[in-house]
C-alpha cells in the first residue's frame, strides 16, 4: 500500500467523529477533511421536528436503494440564521434501547445524571460535547456528491463536494476516504401485493418508520404496525396509546426486545395482500387468513437499505440489491482498494464503541502499523461469510455474542500493531472499547434491563443505573460462585 498523507472522512455523526480521534491519534496523517452535509455534527441523532418530515416522502413500494443524494430542507432558527436539515429517523419521544454504560465511547461517559438509557436530545448532547476537539475539521454544509477511483496505481481517490449555500462544486484528491455517512437514509417498503392501488386509493394511509415523530397523527384511529425491530416496538407501544382499539403488530416473530407483554397488542402475521378498495373498505389480509378492515393507517418499521450515492462509479460496486455492502472484509474494508473503508455497516450492535474500534483499526492500517491479508485471503473471508449467513440482511447482522467477540477481535487487532515512538500507550498508540465480564453481561441482559426499565412508566427518567433497576454485576457474580475472596 502506498504511503497515505490525506484522508477524507464523509459524515460527522459517530462514526466519523471517532474515525478522526483515531487517525489524529496516530500522528502520522498530513491532512483529515471532514464533510458533513448539516449544520452541526451527530449525524442521524440531529432530530428532525414533524414539518420538516411532512415536507418529504417515499414511494409506496420503496425497492430501490440507489436514490440520488438527499437535498436538505433549509430552516429558519430563532436566531435569524437558517439551518440544513435532513430527515433523520429519529422521533420526538425516542430514548435508546441502549444503556448509556454500553452506549458510551470508551473515552468520555455520559453525565451521571443522564438517564440510563438516554433521550435523544441527551445523546446529541454528548456527541456535541464528544466533537469539541475535532471540530474545527469538519466542513459543514457540504454534500459529497461522487467519489471516484483517481489513479488506480495509487489508489488515489478523488472527491467532489458541494457547499450547499453556494452550489459550488469543487474537487480535491485523498489518499483514503472513511465513508461515515450510516444507513438510515433510503427507506425499504416492500411490493405486496395491492399495495400500490391501495396506497393510491387511500393517500397518506402508508407510511414507513423515518417519517415518524408522534403518535397524536393516529388518535383514534385503527393501526397496523409492520415489523418487530427496536423502533417498531416503541412506535407501536406509542401508538398503542392514543388509537382505536389495540394496535395490529404484524410481524414474523415475537422480538426479543419486547418491552410489552403480548396483550398490550394483537399479534398477527405478515401482511400478504392489501384488498382492493372496489370490493373492500380499507381491508388488509394477513398471512393466516385474517382479513382486518376499515385500516386506518399502516406503519412499515422494515428497516433500510444500504445506499451510498457517491460511489455509483465503483468497480466492483458496494451496493447492488442493497440488503448489504458488497466486497467489503470483516465489515470494513473495501477488498479491492482497502483505502476505503465503512465503519460500523453492522447491525444489532453497540453502534458508539464499535466505530472506535473499527477506526483504530484502519487508521493503523492506512499510518502503515498494521498489515491487512492478501486480496484473495480478504475474498475467501467474505465467500465464508455470505456461505454462512446468506447475500441478504442477515448478512451484516452481529447479534450478541457475536458483537462482542468481533469488537474485541477488533480491539486485539488494533493493540497487534507495531508500536511507534511518540504515540501514547508506550507507542501503542490510541485504543478503544474492550469488554470483560462486566460488559457482556451487560449486553446479554440489556433485553431484561430495557423491559425492567420501561415498565416504569414515568418514573424511569430518575433512574440513572443498572443497580436501581435490581441488575448489580457483583451480585450476578456470587450468584454464579465467581468472586474470589
Amino acid at each position: 500500500m502506498n504511503p497515505i498523507r490525506r484522508v477524507a472522512v464523509i459524515g460527522a455523526g459517530p462514526s466519523g467523529l471517532a474515525s478522526v480521534k483515531y487517525l489524529l491519534a496516530e500522528k502520522y496523517f498530513d491532512q483529515i477533511d471532514v464533510f458533513e452535509q448539516r449544520s452541526c455534527v451527530g449525524g442521524a441523532w440531529n432530530y428532525s421536528p414533524s414539518p420538516c418530515k411532512r415536507t418529504v416522502s417515499t414511494s409506496v413500494p420503496h425497492l430501490n436503494p440507489n436514490e440520488p443524494v438527499e437535498k436538505p430542507t433549509w430552516v429558519d432558527q430563532p436566531d435569524g440564521t437558517r439551518e440544513a436539515v435532513f430527515v433523520s429517523p429519529l422521533y420526538d419521544m425516542l430514548e435508546t434501547n441502549i444503556p448509556k454504560e454500553l452506549m458510551r465511547f470508551a473515552e468520555k461517559s455520559f453525565p451521571p445524571q443522564t438517564q440510563l438509557f438516554p433521550k435523544h436530545h441527551m445523546v446529541k448532547q454528548y456527541l456535541e460535547d464528544y466533537a469539541k476537539d475535532v471540530k474545527s475539521f469538519v466542513q459543514f454544509e457540504t454534500q459529497v456528491v461522487d467519489v471516484q477511483l483517481k489513479d488506480s496505481s495509487l489508489s488515489t481517490w478523488e472527491l467532489v463536494t458541494k457547499n450547499l449555500r453556494t452550489g459550488v462544486a469543487k474537487s480535491s484528491i485523498y489518499d483514503a476516504v472513511v465513508v461515515a455517512s450510516g444507513h438510515f437514509t433510503v427507506p425499504y417498503l416492500p411490493d405486496i401485493p395491492g399495495i400500490q392501488s391501495w396506497d393510491e386509493f387511500y393517500p397518506g394511509a402508508i407510511s414507513h418508520s423515518k417519517f415518524y415523530d408522534s403518535p397524536e397523527a393516529f388518535r383514534d384511529k385503527k393501526v397496523v404496525v409492520v415489523g418487530s425491530s427496536a423502533s417498531g416496538l416503541d412506535i407501536g407501544a406509542q401508538i398503542n396509546g392514543v388509537s382505536l382499539g389495540k394496535i395490529l403488530a404484524s410481524q414474523k416473530s415475537e422480538s426479543y426486545l419486547s418491552a410489552s407483554s403480548p396483550a398490550d397488542k394483537i399479534i398477527c402475521p405478515e401482511i400478504v395482500e392489501f384488498l382492493s378498495p372496489a370490493s373492500h373498505d380499507r381491508a388488509v389480509r394477513f398471512a393466516d387468513g385474517r382479513v382486518e378492515e376499515q385500516v386506518d393507517a399502516v406503519v412499515f418499521c422494515t428497516g433500510y437499505f444500504y445506499s451510498f450515492p457517491f460511489l455509483s462509479s465503483l468497480e466492483p460496486p458496494v451496493v447492488t440489491h442493497g440488503w448489504r455492502t458488497m466486497n467489503t472484509f470483516r465489515h470494513l474494508f473495501y477488498i479491492d482498494r482497502p483505502t476505503l473503508a465503512f465503519p460500523v455497516l453492522s447491525q444489532r450492535v453497540i453502534p458508539f464503541p464499535m466505530a472506535e474500534n473499527q477506526a483504530s483499526v484502519f487508521s493503523r492500517v492506512w499510518s502503515g502499523r498494521l498489515q491487512l491479508p492478501s486480496t484473495e485471503e480478504m475474498r475467501t473471508w467474505e465467500s465464508i461469510e455470505i456461505a454462512t449467513k446468506g447475500d441478504q440482511k442477515a448478512y451484516h447482522v452481529l447479534q450478541f455474542p457475536q458483537d462482542a467477540d468481533y469488537l474485541n477481535f477488533l480491539y486485539d487487532w488494533a493493540a497487534s500493531a507495531e508500536p511507534r515512538i511518540g504515540l501514547d500507550n508506550s507507542g501503542k498508540g490510541k485504543l478503544g472499547t474492550y469488554w470483560g465480564d462486566r460488559e457482556r453481561w451487560m449486553r446479554a441482559n440489556f433485553p431484561e434491563i430495557r423491559r425492567a426499565f420501561v415498565q416504569k412508566g414515568d418514573q424511569r427518567e430518575e433512574i440513572r443505573s443498572l443497580a436501581e433497576l435490581g441488575f448489580v454485576f457483583e451480585e450476578h457474580k456470587r450468584e454464579q460462585g465467581q468472586v474470589k475472596l
